[in-house]
């Protein structure tokens, strides 16, 4: 059996966002604070594979870096040399919370590199499936800015790159980070062979996006999915919104390769999201994925790390993620979980579900 890829870089780790708690100084006014966006939680990630032994289960691939001709299969060729020279620069900001430091340009195109690195590795027989520890992130940046911690959009990358390199028709993203993947959507808001999935808090970051309404426009109209689900949602609600709206929509679509943006800041301890997921409940979503892309595309996928901002909870969260996709058990239980029981599911969340499915029945047999 073939194993799981995992892909990372220690220059990831390197990638510098600041003091600010988010990207704002605190005015002087209080000791100055670590950003949302740092290295710890990631770097944690591989910390616990590493002491935990569960890394030897991975085959371990190296990312390459991917070229500006890549980066510009998704981004504006003015954007991405603006990067450039404020890397070069010392640092500044590409867009909306988008901060560059030293070098990051270098390392953006490592991260997306990492994911193109993770396609190639999958269809090429490699490894049944990939797990890329990648940073910066990605699912945020537009087509001519970054915004919300993002410079390159990763896997809007991979997935042009992916229908470029290996003709495929029919790919799916499923985006579970608590923010809204407004860059991957724009990317394929008018494409048919891309059906984004968004699933989300609702009325967060960014402002103005992520609304149920949102299908896709022209011949991509009907392909673009985003649930919506109200702060407090848990893995009951998760579940809910996989079992009515996800794998019925992906069961129609039959994709022949899946990616997941796999933000682990739905979880219960993020300081940026308003979730109650826990780490069994993302070894749930990886598991569904996994088993829908077993059935549809000979296992073909690639999870590519957005965001997570707890960094005592995102190494145990990514690692069920990483149980789920190999098939293996690492043998370490949720630190975090003793004494935590399981909400019911709320009627709000049922209703925010079924609104999904009021708007999607126009487009799919729900």
């Amino acid at each position: 059996m073939k194993k799981t890829g995992f892909i990372y870089d220690e220059s990831y780790f390197w990638h510098q966002t600041g003091n600010g708690a988010l990207n704002l100084s605190s005015g002087g006014w209080i000791q100055e604070d670590i950003h949302a966006e740092n290295p710890e939680t990631k770097r944690r990630v591989k910390n616990l594979l590493d002491r935990s032994k569960f890394i030897k289960e991975f085959q371990l691939i190296e990312p390459r870096t991917a070229t500006k001709q890549e980066i510009e299969m998704n981004h504006d060729a003015a954007y991405i040399d603006r990067l450039k020279q404020l890397s070069d620069a010392g640092g500044g900001d590409a867009g909306e919370h988008a901060i560059v430091g030293p070098n990051s340009y270098e390392i953006a195109l490592l991260s997306a590199g990492g994911v193109l690195t993770a396609v190639d590795a999958v269809m090429q027989g490699e490894v049944q499936n990939v797990y890329a520890l990648t940073r910066p992130p990605g699912h945020h940046a537009e087509f001519g800015e970054g915004m919300g911690f993002c410079l390159f959009n990763n896997v809007a990358i991979g997935a042009k790159y992916l229908h470029k390199q290996y003709g495929l028709k029919r790919i799916l993203i499923l985006d579970w980070d608590v923010h809204h993947g407004n860059g991957t959507e724009s990317a394929f808001y008018s494409n048919r062979d891309v059906l984004f999935i968004s699933i989300h808090q609702e009325n967060i970051f960014p402002k103005n996006r992520g609304e149920i309404t949102y299908t896709g426009e022209g011949e991509g109209e009907g392909f673009n999915v985003n649930i919506e689900l109200p702060a407090g949602t848990g893995n009951e609600g998760y579940q809910y919104a996989f079992e009515h709206v996800v794998e019925p929509i992906v069961n129609r679509f039959q994709p022949e390769f899946i990616f997941v943006s796999a933000g682990q800041d739905p979880s219960r301890f993020d300081p940026l999201g308003r979730m109650l997921v826990t780490a069994e409940g993302f070894y749930d979503m990886s598991l569904r994925m996994k088993q829908l892309a077993e059935k549809h595309c000979s296992g073909r996928l690639v999870a590519c790390h957005e965001g997570g901002y707890s960094t005592a909870y995102v190494p145990f969260c990514t690692l069920k993620v990483m149980e789920a996709l190999s098939g293996k058990k690492s043998g370490i239980d949720d630190p975090f979980d003793q004494g935590y029981h399981e909400g019911p599911l709320y009627p709000n969340q049922m209703e925010a579900v079924h609104k999904v499915i009021g708007v999607q029945r126009k487009y799919w047999d729900l």
